[in-house]
């Protein structure tokens, strides 16, 4: 074999099934016509409703059938013609109107309604029926009142109506019955069912949550019935790629004549055609036996008292029912069993060679995959053969191989529950608890599910588009631990963020979440973020991005010292929920904290170790709309804002690169030499993998590193993201050279091609906005590798909530002399003619940034009476409002200006800042319908009366900071679409 050989097998791409579109066609409504007798014998003895109501719900099958039972054809005529029936029964009549007269005369009237028939085997009907045309009717069964060939008769009918829909959406699997004993497929198709339906009940523990499990019930295979030579072979010939096994009288029909060995002559048939398919031939002669054998046919004795037992063992071992035994080719004694998809790809390659060879060789791995509805391997499997590869550890690596890309396809897009049986690496997002999974869980779910409807996301080779491998603790996990704990009374208290956090680390989370965990961190071998995942928290209406806390922990080979870890950073994010912040938010939003529920995302976080510190090449944040369109971009295109490092950098308002995902040509930042040294990224976040310990703090961030970019320079970080300053000829260079000054400009990504940034960007925003049918805004994270492969993994998903207040006035019309603000470069969207007061920053040309974190504490002050007096007013000042760096503006928490409706950055002429856009700071402020106002008249880019401002008398004042109010209400309009928006002065003003 070449070395080339085993990449031809590696490239493959399994389709999935979706179940759901499976055993469309059902029987809900059946018409039972019966004597008198045997109505009572089914009503009272039988009890064929709640049987089969019983054996439905025991079998986990859904939509048991209603039955209606008359006695006369006049009354079975009443009912078909005013009731929707699906299915008719006429079972043993009286003296002058036996069950044939009865569903003939049925027939006659309702052509297309499935009718059978149910008899007594006497010897006058018996010899009646050599003479009676019974093919109008669908079966004729042999009746001694046993209700479970009800069910039997029930399904076979539903399987033929199906079978040819479901093998051609699915690849179903049929098993075809050759018989034409009336009195014994009636014996036989019971058991069949009954082992075939309990078949279906094992293999349906392979789905991901019990709606699942439901649904993939329906890829059990089909049984059918052939009563002749030429209806066999029809059916054979028809779905022979789909037949699972054929088993088959001796003696039946083949054309004009019974024929004694016309079992024998079609299974010859069929073993020319396909050499693997098992074959049982059965038989009340005993001379077949030896005719069989010599074939290598398998045989059953009819006449034997463990008939049913002898069949279930032959289905077991040649059609790949109940588990899967390798055995000694030798000796034929089990080597090793396997009962789980899960359980072969984890022993695959410890099976011993000789059993593997006598297995494959055969083809028993696809007929058991087939079995068990696993549709998309088995199928591949099967053309895997032996005699097209000879080689037992490659097929090892095949067989691995597609497990492991199917697991991976029918993780993607479901909530599985949580199972310790089937989490491990290849798992990707399942739920513990059955409470909601809040906003974040619910965002991430739907993304995972996005991914999944929109193939075109993998279709770039050597890229993977996921989310993370990610565990929710659901809502009802927080309750238990809240009540459990008596935490209520100190978290609804007014005690200090400290303390409430000290309670919180002090309760215990229930010990039967430990083993969980563990199985958890054995998934996966990267650090783990713990987020909030709330249920008011990025809910369409009302987001609460970014008010509760996200902690990470490092990847540790003391796993037990990672759960400490692990269980202080969920107690840490559950206490978060009852900080001064979120209760302050709470209230701004007219929101109760004793309704809050809080579920917690267990995720990996993206990114790559760097020695002691970990981190992802790049980090981004998307918006579909952009607020702030240059040259070409356009509102409806989006906008990016990228980082390197965490994401946690963006979020609190650091240097980020800001950039269309339609134009990754034109960046503005980068546009210029002076702009790129002056306005690009200088410092990232990455996670300290040697801060160890449980002693968390009210600071998520407090294990997080603060580096400069030299730093990811040194640890090799930079390639593709970065361009090198030359200073001898004052030129930036795409690419991350020796000698240089490194700037963050992600050339290689955007302009090089390198890895295919601005397309993924695209189709996320794309799918994520017709997804939520609103504008979105999306977290992201990627890895890329030095052979330009990567990772790009979408965090979360939340909705942008757009005011509903109508505009429809041309702003640019309005008088300047009118305007006491006016922005070209507004985010926001509606009206307002409510707000009096304004407080502003008195900036002038002594303006020092220095003191911008006093201001910040001053502005918290007023915003409080404004909070308790319940009214709103404008807010104005330098820099970048909620930066976490204090020299790029005033570093306000939302909690401190939760009471401002209009924000306004007001540039200087010694102190010009670039807006911010893309943190959850501004997530809130665009959800809550606040109006975000940039303006620099230094630079006669809008209008900005701060004279007015000053002339009038002060309601409160600082030494930094003053409290205006108007007379009567200012008039705030703004124009989203066009970035323009306005305050109108009072007229009377």
């Amino acid at each position: 074999m070449s070395e080339n050989e085993p990449q031809q097998w590696k490239k493959f791409y399994l389709k999935d099934v979706s179940f759901m579109n499976l055993m469309t066609h059902r029987i809900f409504n059946v018409l039972i016509v019966a004597n008198p007798y045997d109505a009572f014998m089914l009503e009272d003895d039988g009890r064929v409703d709640e049987k089969i109501f019983n054996e439905y719900t025991e079998l986990g099958l859904r939509y048991p059938p209603t039955f209606t039972q008359v006695s006369t054809t006049e009354e079975a005529a009443e009912v078909l013609a005013s009731t929707s029936i699906d299915l008719v029964i006429c079972m043993p009549g009286n003296a002058d109107n036996d069950a044939f007269t009865v569903a003939r005369s049925v027939k006659a009237k309702f052509p297309d309604i499935p009718c059978v028939v149910l008899t007594p085997f006497s010897h006058g009907i018996t010899r009646r029926m050599v003479n009676e045309d019974l093919s109008i009717f669908e079966y004729v069964f042999c009746w001694l009142g046993n209700t479970n060939l009800i069910l039997s008769i029930i399904k076979l009918i539903e399987d033929k109506m199906n079978l040819e829909h479901d093998i051609a959406e699915a690849g179903v699997q049929m098993i075809l019955l050759v018989e034409d004993s009336i009195r014994f497929y009636s014996s036989l198709l019971p058991t069949l069912y009954s082992f075939i339906l309990a078949q279906s009940q094992s293999f349906a523990t392979e789905a991901l949550n019990p709606h699942s499990a439901a649904l993939r019930m329906r890829g059990r295979p089909k049984v059918v019935l052939a009563r002749n030579y030429d209806e066999a072979m029809e059916l054979y010939t028809k779905y022979r790629d789909n037949t699972l096994g054929i088993i088959s009288d001796c003696r039946f029909p083949k054309g004009e004549e019974k024929d004694p060995e016309a079992g024998l002559k079609l299974l010859r048939e069929i073993r020319k055609d396909n050499e693997y398919i098992p074959l049982i031939l059965q038989s009340s002669e005993s001379e077949n036996r030896k005719k069989a054998e010599a074939e290598r046919f398998l045989f059953i004795d009819k006449n034997s008292k463990k008939m049913n037992l002898d069949l279930r063992r032959l289905m077991e071992e040649h059609m790949g029912f109940g588990d899967f035994i390798f055995r000694d080719p030798k000796t034929h004694e089990e080597v090793m069993r396997v009962r789980t998809l899960k359980e072969l790809q984890d022993n695959i390659f410890k099976i011993p060679y000789d059993s593997m060879l006598y297995h494959i060789s055969r083809n028993h791995m696809s007929r058991w995959l087939c079995a068990r509805a696993i549709f998309p391997v088995s199928e591949f499997l099967k053309n895997v053969t032996w005699h097209k590869l000879q080689d037992v550890d490659l097929h090892r690596k095949i067989i691995f191989e597609a497990i492991v890309q199917y697991r991976h396809m029918k993780n993607i897009g479901v909530v599985a529950v949580f199972d310790r049986g089937k989490f491990d690496r290849y798992a990707h997002f399942a739920r513990i608890g059955d409470g909601s999974l809040g906003g974040k869980g619910r965002g991430l779910a739907f993304l995972d599910n996005i991914i999944k409807s929109h193939p075109e996301f993998s279709e770039r080779e050597g890229v993977k588009v996921s989310i993370p491998k990610t565990v929710v603790l659901c809502t009802d996990v927080f309750d238990r631990f809240m009540e459990s704990n008596n935490l209520y009374q100190i978290a609804l208290s007014d005690a200090s963020d400290e303390e409430i956090l000290h309670h919180f680390l002090k309760a215990q989370l229930p010990d039967k979440y430990i083993s969980d965990f563990l199985t958890f961190f054995e998934a996966t071998d990267r650090p783990i973020a713990i987020r909030s995942s709330s249920l008011l928290e990025d809910s369409h209406y009302q987001p609460f991005a970014g008010i509760y806390s996200t902690y990470m922990i490092p990847k540790l080979d003391d796993k037990y010292q990672m759960l400490q870890m692990l269980a202080a950073a969920i107690k840490s994010v559950y206490a978060s929920v009852y900080y001064r912040d979120s209760k302050a938010y709470m209230t701004a939003t007219s929101n109760v904290i004793d309704q809050e529920k809080m579920a917690v995302v267990l995720q990996e976080v993206v990114g790559k170790q760097y020695g002691d510190r970990y981190y992802p090449n790049i980090s981004g944040v998307l918006r579909s709309i952009n607020y702030y369109p240059v040259g070409n971009e356009t509102s409806e295109q989006g906008i990016a804002s990228l980082a390197l490092g965490l994401g946690k950098y963006i979020v609190d308002g650091g240097q980020t690169l800001r950039v269309s995902p339609y134009h990754p040509d034109h960046v503005m930042q980068t546009s210029k030499v002076e702009l790129a040294l002056s306005q690009t990224q200088t410092q990232f976040y990455a996670l300290d993998m040697k801060d160890v310990g449980d002693d968390f703090k009210v600071d998520d961030g407090f294990n997080i590193l603060k580096l400069d970019v030299a730093d990811a320079d040194k640890d090799g970080a930079l390639t593709y993201i970065a361009s090198t300053f030359d200073p001898y000829n004052n030129m930036l260079r795409k690419g991350a050279y020796d000698e240089g000054w490194k700037v963050v400009s992600f050339c290689g990504v955007l302009q090089n091609g390198a890895f295919p940034l601005p397309e993924l960007m695209q189709m996320a925003m794309k799918y994520g906005a017709e997804g939520m049918r609103r504008p979105v805004e999306i977290e992201f994270a990627c890895n890329i590798n030095n052979d330009r492969t990567g990772e790009f993994y979408l965090l979360q998903m939340r909705p942008i909530v757009d005011c509903k207040q109508m505009l429809d006035e041309d702003l640019t019309k309005i008088d300047d002399k009118r305007c006491l603000l006016r922005s070209h470069n507004s985010l926001g969207h509606g009206v307002s003619n409510e707000i009096m007061d304004i407080v502003y920053v008195k900036a002038d040309e002594n303006f020092t940034a220095a003191n911008n974190p006093l201001i910040a504490s001053e502005i918290e002050h007023i915003n409080h009476k404004f909070v308790e007096e319940n009214k709103n007013y404008i807010l104005i000042g330098p820099g970048r409002w909620g930066s976490s760096d204090s020299w790029l503006g005033v570093p306000v928490k939302w909690a401190y200006i939760s009471a401002a409706c209009l924000i306004v950055e007001a540039g200087l002429a010694n102190y010009r800042i670039d807006p911010s856009q893309g943190s959850h700071f501004f997530q809130n402020v665009t959800s809550l319908g606040v109006g975000y106002f940039t303006i620099d008249d230094y630079k006669d880019d809008g209008i900005y009366r701060k004279d007015l401002l000053d002339a009038m008398p002060a309601v409160y004042e600082t030494e930094s900071v003053r409290h205006v109010r108007f007379s009567r209400p200012l008039k705030i309009m703004m124009d989203g679409m066009k970035q323009e928006g306005i305050v109108l002065l009072p007229e009377d003003d």
